[in-house]
């Protein structure tokens, strides 16, 4: 009689790049691998404000998990949250969308959770301030801006009409840029002839930023040429300046000097700092493993949390040598995990080569024909920067569909300036949220 063999398990917490490539990695080994995320679907996060501006559907930036492991015979998706580690059992305790239960036990567990956006201890700025990290996020995003330039057009007087025409972003990074590029090209091309009230061109765009310059980990030449072409696009830089207080009508900034200033802006988008999700700290305690301050878990140099070689950290939440959270990292970092337990099913005896990272450089797109690549040496913006960011995203797009779409709709909004995926819902609670101060049981601040 043939003796059964149990195939050794992997489990995979995340379904985003980290955990995709990790699964990847795995697809000819014999174990059975289980990729566990909350959502049905993997993102291609990079783009995300181009969903939310409304220049690619849902479809264009997001795949279902499982279509795109569909060739992967020893890989299942499981729709679940993990929320908590038990490491001397192996086990994953996480829980189902109807609040069900459920235990995972592992052999080897490839963390891959990513981060999700921060409010640096002010959550309740999050009601007023949407953040830009889930497809949910993006369409809300769609949903706020277009509808402002509606409730502008309706506008009681001109004061509550130049408050729906101010847009503020906080954060200065890639996410805050292209944003801020967006909504001025909406404003400026998209809208420019659609209304008959309003002149959509007069909308303001306000980006505020912590430090002295905006996209700054792309060194000072660039975040120079970016800053000066952001200008000529309209964008209002406010720079070395500290939000400290957001509600559904505008945010007050602290500047260097400690003077702090109210801005009157209806929407209201958040793009600065993020920190990781609870599971984070979950697996911390169970470990033992030392977090940063945004909750980033430390690694050795091949991954693995020290005590315990069964579990890699990948992606965003991994800590190691000042890393960015950036998608290429999370590529390797995840295919070099799957490739450690693949060796490792080998019998691979040799101590694995720590990880190296490939720096294949961040892109920025900020506005038509124009963007900021940083790769190594080679610094590029404008058009040939703009060319280069075209070539990234569409090497790094899943699936061919995703890519020919894209190109389509890019095509279209570079040569005319129309959108198609501009439809979004309006609800009571959301037109509540923007409705008369008079509602209000007490005045915002003046």
């Amino acid at each position: 009689m043939e003796e059964h063999v149990t195939p050794r398990r992997v489990v995979i917490l995340g379904g985003g790049f980290a955990g995709l490539f990790a699964a990847r990695a795995l697809r000819q080994s014999p174990v059975a691998v289980t990729v566990v995320d909350r959502r049905a679907h993997h993102l291609f996060q990079p783009l995300l404000y181009q969903c939310a501006a409304g220049i690619l559907s849902e479809g264009q930036i997001a795949q279902p998990l499982r279509a795109v492991l569909r060739r992967h015979h020893r890989v299942s998706c499981l729709l679940a949250e993990a929320t908590d580690v038990d490491a001397g059992a192996r086990l994953v305790h996480a829980r189902r969308p109807d609040g069900e239960a459920l235990t995972l036990p592992y052999d080897d567990l490839i963390v891959a959770v990513g981060m999700r956006q921060s409010y640096f201890g002010h959550d309740e700025f999050a009601a007023h301030a949407p953040g830009m990290k889930t497809l949910n996020d993006a369409l809300d995003i769609r949903r706020r801006v277009y509808q402002a330039f509606e409730m502008a057009e309706t506008a009681a007087d001109a004061e509550e009409q130049q408050q729906w025409l101010t847009f503020a972003l906080v954060g200065g990074g890639p996410t805050g840029v292209e944003l801020a590029g967006q909504i001025r090209e909406i404003a400026s091309r998209t809208l420019d002839r659609e209304f008959h009230k309003i002149a959509p061109a007069r909308a303001r765009v306000l980006l505020f930023e912590g430090s002295d310059e905006v996209l700054g980990a792309f060194g000072r030449p660039l975040a120079g040429r970016a800053a000066r072409t952001l200008r000529n696009l309209g964008v209002e830089l406010h720079l070395g300046t500290k939000v400290t207080d957001v509600d559904a009508y505008g945010l007050a900034v602290e500047d260097k000097d400690g003077a702090t200033t109210r801005f009157e802006a209806r929407t209201v988008l958040w793009t600065a700092g993020v920190e990781a999700p609870p599971i984070a700290a979950a697996l911390a305690r169970a470990t033992g493993a030392t977090q940063d301050r945004a909750g980033r878990i430390a690694v050795e140099p091949d991954l693995t949390i020290p005590g315990h070689p069964e579990i890699r950290v990948t992606g965003d939440v991994m800590s190691l040598n000042r890393l960015p959270g950036l998608a290429e990292v999370a590529m390797q970092t995840g295919a070099y995990a799957g490739r450690a337990v693949r060796h490792a099913l080998e019998g691979r005896t040799k101590q694995p080569k720590p990880f190296k990272y490939w720096d294949l450089g961040s892109a920025a797109y900020i506005c038509r024909g124009r963007a900021v690549v940083k790769a190594g040496p080679l610094h590029l913006s404008g058009w040939t920067g703009w060319l280069a960011w075209l070539f990234i995203h569409l090497a790094f797009l899943t699936g061919f569909r995703s890519r020919l779409g894209a190109v389509l709709s890019w095509s279209v909004v570079f040569a005319s300036g129309s959108r198609r995926e501009r439809a979004f819902t309006v609800s009571g609670a959301n037109l509540a949220v923007g409705g008369d101060r008079g509602s209000e049981a007490s005045s915002p601040p003046s």
